[in-house]
């Protein structure tokens, strides 16, 4: 008999928690589409935004991999996998083009700006999902974090996400089922780029302090459950590495996600706060009340016991989410992506907490709306605040606005001359860190070092490093040599001993095996392009592109 009472308990509680689920599911949820279908709108209007050097570098390897290529054979860098992966899928199904690109990031952002409304509402309620995913589709879709441009903590987010919902339902269930699904995203989450582990790291402390035995006999589930979520995590890291070995790629592999990221990880503390405050001030600056109002919702545990009540949830995912902003003090504008979901739940949770406590205080219906009316407000001052990149530029002009003098627009036209004038078994050769011209001319890189970064860089491997580039560009003899004489394509320090190396080399080789064919005047409000002998004539050094051919 007990047994029987215990079966219809847990099948009544599951029945329950089904019901639960469901009802995230109201008229909320249509607001929340049509918050999706805007910015999706906008998103589409500047989807043939060029791309940029990061971008680039994920869309060339995707690339490669489409053509039966593994990562780290043509192209080194030092991110994990995934990222590229992804790429390769959008580019499968939307296309190998800028656009094809944005819109795959469309879908990802609608994606993940859902499964944020999922986890908000079963935590808070209907109305705080609605402005979790509301809040993260704005501020995601911000300039300040550089949110057109398809950036990895993108993918890092969408996959974190997943496995927060998975999470929740094995917090409910303690079904070994979910524990496994959920580390799995996590590991995914990781492999799309290094700082995910520690999104993978929340989920399982989390688990374990919310699942944790209360007598003797949930001990053993209770062990079982995080091994599962353990091995799970480790899955798609174990799976990569075997497949990458099997590709004869390891080695590589190893070297620059471990061995060379160790030496790229640490920039001074005061490197790093000053790259804090000057990459976070713009997106502060133009949304400054939704971020007052996450500030307040951290508040919100003193004075509401439902938010207490998940404050290990709310709290532990902001921690360790700005944790995972900091690994290196870089402080990338598009490292701040991973915030968001975290951000957005405080300002959720700010809202429908003052709005509970002024229906608890007043009889007044109407005063427990007004703080939904001063999110909306905050939210729409946002929006106008960026009407101006929404609903006027250009793609070319937004680009030009983001990233000036970064010569993306201009990659465009120079690998469309590359490829007019190489055959397809043609290599090339960009001397600066713009991956983007490989994957827009469709040739491949006559060196595995599309970016020109860790050859200029204070770290003990660079001499190592300008050899083996060296070496690999004239054993592959391009057919033509890109030279982006341009600050932000190699943050070199003048004179330091890696810059004369370098430069010594460079000049020797183009001037003993090319010619001047095309020349670049990166200029606002538009650069200039010249041509044949007429590029000899114009020269801007410091903000230009250089097209050598190679002799005969």
């Amino acid at each position: 008999m007990a047994a029987e009472e215990e079966i219809a308990s847990d099948q009544s509680a599951k029945n329950k928690s089904g019901q639960t689920w469901r009802r995230l599911f109201h008229w909320h949820f249509v607001v929340l589409l049509a918050v999706i279908v805007f910015f999706g709108a906008v998103r589409w209007r500047l989807a043939d935004i060029p791309l940029e050097r990061d971008e680039g570098e994920y869309a060339y390897v995707g690339q490669l991999i489409l053509q039966g290529i593994p990562p780290y054979q043509l192209a080194y860098n030092m991110k994990l996998p995934g990222t590229y992966a992804a790429y390769a899928a959008i580019l499968a199904v939307f296309g190998q083009t800028s656009r094809g690109i944005h819109l795959g990031l469309l879908l990802v952002n609608a994606i993940s700006v859902i499964l944020l409304y999922l986890v908000a509402a079963r935590l808070f309620g209907t109305l705080a999902g609605t402005i979790a995913g509301a809040s993260y589709a704005l501020l995601s879709t911000h300039q300040g974090v550089f949110g057109f441009a398809a950036h990895a903590t993108h993918f890092v987010v969408l996959a974190a996400l997943i496995g927060l919902v998975l999470l929740l339902r094995a917090e409910e269930t303690r079904s070994a089922t979910f524990f496994f699904w959920s580390g799995l995203t996590f590991g995914i989450a990781f492999l799309m780029k290094q700082p995910g582990i520690l999104l993978g790291a929340f989920a399982f402390l989390y688990l374990a302090v919310q699942c944790w035995p209360k007598n003797r006999r949930e001990w053993a589930p209770w062990t079982k459950n995080m091994g599962v979520f353990l091995i799970a995590g480790a899955l798609p890291f174990a799976l990569t590495c075997i497949f990458l070995y099997r590709a004869g790629v390891f080695q590589n592999f190893w070297f620059w996600t471990f061995s060379y990221a160790r030496q790229y990880a640490s920039a001074p503390w005061r490197t790093g706060w000053e790259l804090l405050t000057a990459n976070s001030s713009y997106m502060l600056r133009m949304t400054p009340w939704l971020w007052i109002l996450a500030l307040l919702g951290v508040s919100t545990v003193f004075w509401n016991p439902d938010v207490r009540r998940h404050a290990v949830f709310v709290f532990g995912l902001t921690v360790f989410s700005c944790a995972a902003v900091c690994p290196g003090l870089h402080f990338r504008e598009h490292y701040f992506i991973l915030v968001l979901p975290a951000a957005a739940i405080l300002i959720a949770v700010a809202i429908t907490s003052a709005a509970r406590l002024l229906a608890a205080k007043f009889t007044a219906r109407w005063l427990s709306v007004l703080p939904v009316i001063v999110f909306t407000a905050a939210w729409g001052l946002a929006i106008h605040r960026n009407a101006e990149v929404y609903f006027k530029l250009t793609p070319l002009q937004a680009c030009r606005s983001f990233y000036f003098p970064s010569p993306f627009s201009e990659a465009v036209p120079v690998a469309d001359y590359l490829r007019q004038h190489t055959a397809p078994d043609d290599t090339i050769m960009v001397l600066g860190s713009e991956p983007e011209i490989y994957f827009e001319a469709h040739r491949h890189s006559a060196s595995g070092y599309i970016y020109t970064y860790s050859l200029m860089e204070d770290q003990k491997y660079w001499p190592a490093m300008q050899k083996q580039m060296m070496q690999e560009v004239e054993a592959n003899r391009p057919a033509y040599v890109v030279f982006v004489n341009i600050y932000a394509s190699w943050l070199s320090g003048h004179g330091s001993p890696q810059v004369v190396a370098f430069r010594t080399w460079m000049d020797r080789y183009l001037s003993s095996n090319f010619e001047e064919a095309g020349m670049v005047e990166v200029a606002e409000p538009e650069s200039h392009y010249f041509w044949g002998e007429e590029a000899r004539e114009h020269h801007h050094p410091g903000r230009e592109i250089v097209i050598y051919k190679r002799k005969g």
